[in-house]
């Protein structure tokens, strides 16, 4: 049975001003209230800030290039599919055509979702990765279950662990979540927490 696909928009960027160079994209379904925060580096974050502001840079961007490489060829992208690889990192297939073929390509999220906006196409995941690894944001900072282990993001998300969790709990956590809970912890601006979990992700990606 083929996906059923869902749109995604972009929320905004978020930053954390203890730990250098950690960005979180959220984005969010359309007509709907699941989030999806998705980690990106500084230049990944400033191509995507210049374009959602419109800025225009003296010369073209990496993804600028690719778009217009893209147009000058004849090569068309219709639309990104976020996708989550085996251990929690997000990924995204391009989907493109030469008009006569249907082509998927691998790339990462945030160069995906750079090209989708420089090309005015839509972004899209299914409904089992907004189950998975969602959340929704209620009043006051609060959010609502939207996966099967959102149980751990809410025990992140209670006052007494949002100081100071300790390090056993961290490393419970699955990557998924653990991006997940960085993109809260730094939209709330609680960036002693978001330095605890970004420390726990490096550790992952080191070992």
């Amino acid at each position: 049975m083929d996906n059923i696909y869902i749109r995604l928009e972009i929320i905004g960027i978020t930053y954390n001003q203890i730990e250098k160079g950690v960005y979180a994209l959220i984005l969010q379904e359309v007509n709907g209230k699941r989030r999806l925060p998705i980690a990106i580096g500084t230049a990944e974050a400033q191509s995507i800030e210049c374009k959602l502001q419109e800025i225009i840079t003296p010369r073209p961007l990496t993804h600028d290039l690719m778009a217009n490489v893209f147009r000058a060829f004849g090569i068309g992208l219709t639309s990104v599919v976020i996708k989550q690889l085996p251990g929690g990192i997000f990924a995204a297939d391009l989907i493109m055509t030469d008009g006569e073929r249907r082509i998927e390509i691998d790339s990462r999220s945030s160069d995906a979702i750079a090209l989708a906006l420089r090309m005015n196409v839509p972004i899209l995941t299914t409904n089992e990765l907004l189950d998975s690894v969602g959340f929704v944001r209620e009043r006051g900072n609060k959010y609502e279950d939207s996966s099967a282990s959102a149980d751990r993001v809410r025990r992140f998300s209670s006052p007494g662990l949002m100081s100071s969790p300790e390090d056993s709990q961290l490393s419970s956590v699955p990557v998924d979540q653990l991006e997940s809970m960085l993109a809260q912890a730094s939209a709330d601006e609680e960036y002693e927490l978001a330095a605890q979990i970004k420390k726990e992700l490096d550790k992952r990606k080191k070992s």
